[in-house]
């Protein structure tokens, strides 16, 4: 089963080539998914029309915002998971910054520099 987010629109905010995968951070988005999404790191191999990996900054259910305002989530094929809960996600610079580290370990580009692109 898939995890991954259902987007029906979204606006390119960065871009980044990080070793063989193109990212794209997304926010404004429109889902039909449950969850609010902030912003939404995608990580597309290069030659593959579709991420392998989604690091996700989404705004916290009414029950759960006193832990803090957004979540942390990794998305791929196998699961879904909340990594952290707090406020610093909303943070465009913050989620990037945490999500290319996140990538990084994730898909095994401790070798590789993100170069950003847009």
């Amino acid at each position: 089963m898939s995890y991954f987010p259902k987007i029906l629109t979204a606006i390119p905010k960065q871009r980044y080539q990080f070793g063989e995968y193109g990212i794209s951070v997304l926010g404004e988005i429109e889902s039909s998914d449950p969850q609010t999404y902030q912003y939404i790191m995608a990580f597309v191999p290069e030659g593959k029309p579709e991420p392998v990996l989604y690091i996700c900054s989404e705004k916290s259910p009414p029950k759960d915002r006193h832990e803090g305002s957004h979540r942390l989530r990794v998305v791929n094929q196998a699961m879904s998971e909340i990594m952290s809960t707090g406020d610093q996600w909303r943070d465009l610079g913050t989620f990037t910054d945490e999500a290319l580290k996140l990538g990084e370990q994730l898909l095994g580009l401790s070798a590789e520099q993100p170069v950003k692109l847009m």
